[in-house]
């Protein structure tokens, strides 16, 4: 089952890591695996892959690319307040619910095109 508060990042969100070995830095999420709570954020979790040659002309090389990272170690960054913020949700008049900052109370989504 999935808890309510993981769900509310979306891709390209600007997200902080809280915990672990990049505590600190800011990146975009690329990619969401909502079935394992994980979130890969660019250039965040860098892990080094060894591909094999696939055939005589294309060597083997290392690749260096994201790995994912469990969304309870990231945070969400306010575009208004600049800040790590809890993210809510509320209803406006047109009855659509959108994700709102608690600190500034500003809403966080972009309008649907």
């Amino acid at each position: 089952k999935m808890r309510q508060g993981l769900t509310s990042l979306l891709i390209n969100d600007q997200v902080e890591v809280i915990t672990g070995k990049d505590k600190g830095r800011v990146g975009k999420i690329l990619r969401l695996d909502r079935a394992a709570n994980r979130a890969f954020v660019e250039r965040i979790n860098m892990i080094k892959k060894h591909q094999k040659p696939v055939d005589a002309q294309q060597p083997g090389e290392i690749i260096e690319r994201e790995a994912s990272i469990h969304i309870s170690n990231l945070k969400l960054v306010c575009p208004e307040c600049a800040k790590t913020v809890r993210i809510g949700k509320k209803i406006l008049e047109d009855g659509v619910k959108v994700r709102m900052c608690k600190s500034c109370g500003a809403t966080l989504e972009k309008s649907k095109k």
